[in-house]
């Protein structure tokens, strides 16, 4: 008997490139998932707009216009109903109350621990994992805590880091990896198979 689709909120502040993603895997049946809620840090964000337009339930909670404490139960008030919550490039630190621990994962575009933590997002990653002439860099979905980039490591996809790379053509391979990391993680969490 095939089990009822996990209910997934989304949280971002840019492009929403993983949001499309994942929403496309669920159009197409390969995740058996549902996007009950995208929250923006950004009221201006693309991905809210691509939210609107795939006529999924958005809200906007801005970091900048509340103090800490409302920001922190914006957030969390935000994301009930869901059973997973999903980072998907979302700037802001959001401590997760307890009752959330394990049930919120990340995707970051690079082999973690390495090249993680505050300021560490975009382009900066890929910019310092050539600089450091590493051969092989890839994404990490993680478990989130309350610190950044840390968390137990769902899993990790690679590729090789080639000699006249740009930040930009990493990147573009990078993310390719990330489309199938992300559904892949959202899957085992879903099946009971990462605990």
């Amino acid at each position: 008997m095939e089990r009822d689709p996990i209910r997934l909120a989304i949280l971002l502040s840019g492009t929403g490139r993983t949001l499309l993603n994942l929403h496309e895997r669920i159009v197409d049946g390969s995740l058996n998932a549902r996007i009950h809620v995208v929250v923006s840090s950004r009221a201006n964000a693309l991905g809210m707009e691509h939210a609107k337009r795939l006529d999924l339930a958005t809200c906007v909670v801005e970091r900048k216009r509340l103090t800490d404490e409302t920001f922190q139960a914006r957030i969390t008030k935000a994301v009930s109903g869901a059973e997973l919550v999903c980072m998907a490039g979302f700037l802001s630190l959001w401590r997760i109350p307890d009752e959330w621990l394990g049930r919120v994962i990340n995707i970051h575009p690079a082999l973690l621990p390495d090249f993680g933590g505050r300021g560490m997002y975009g382009r900066r990653v890929h910019e310092a994992v050539i600089a450091a002439g590493r051969e092989e860099s890839g994404c990490t979905v993680h478990f989130c805590d309350n610190e950044y980039d840390h968390g137990r490591i769902i899993l990790q996809r690679k590729v090789r880091v080639l000699p006249d790379d740009t930040a930009d053509a990493l990147a573009a391979r990078v993310f390719e990896q990330e489309c199938l990391a992300y559904v892949d993680a959202i899957r085992m969490i879903a099946d009971g198979r990462c605990v």
